[in-house]
């Protein structure tokens, strides 16, 4: 067995099956276990847009900018790290570029990322086009 091949398999032991699918520019919230003093645990949430996703593998990460209390705030989080409880996309965002390190410095509207539309369900138009029939069903 060669050494390359050891390292992959050290790698998938430790890699998650299930990742949140996320872009640059999503506003995404990054629930995180903390252990305090104590053994205690508990979750805390990071809520940003998603600036920056860097490498592959076990070693991929995510940089998230948020603006709290008039100042900017950056983390960056390991995709596999079992710190890591979930990540949940609150707003897809439409970009152009692959890193939105411009949105350090800025505030208020200059901060903004365009949105994106999300696709809808399968089941919603069928509905609605029973919606339709039923409608010029009873309109004849």
């Amino acid at each position: 067995m060669s050494k390359h091949s050891t390292v992959q398999g050290v790698e998938e032991q430790h890699m998650k099956r299930q990742v949140t699918d996320f872009r640059i520019g999503d506003t995404v919230s990054v629930s995180l276990r903390i252990i305090e003093d104590g053994g205690k645990e508990r979750l805390q949430v990071f809520t940003g847009t998603v600036i920056a996703r860097t490498g592959t593998g076990l070693t991929e990460t995510f940089s998230v900018h948020r603006v709290a209390y008039g100042e900017g705030m950056e983390r960056v989080f390991f995709l596999h790290s079992p710190l890591i409880s979930g990540i949940e996309v609150i707003r897809r965002g439409q970009v152009r570029r692959s890193k939105l390190y411009y949105l350090r410095g800025t505030s208020g509207k200059a901060s903004k990322v365009k949105g994106r539309f999300m696709k809808e369900k399968k089941n919603k138009p069928a509905a609605s086009q029973e919606a339709v029939e039923t409608a010029a069903n009873a309109s004849a």
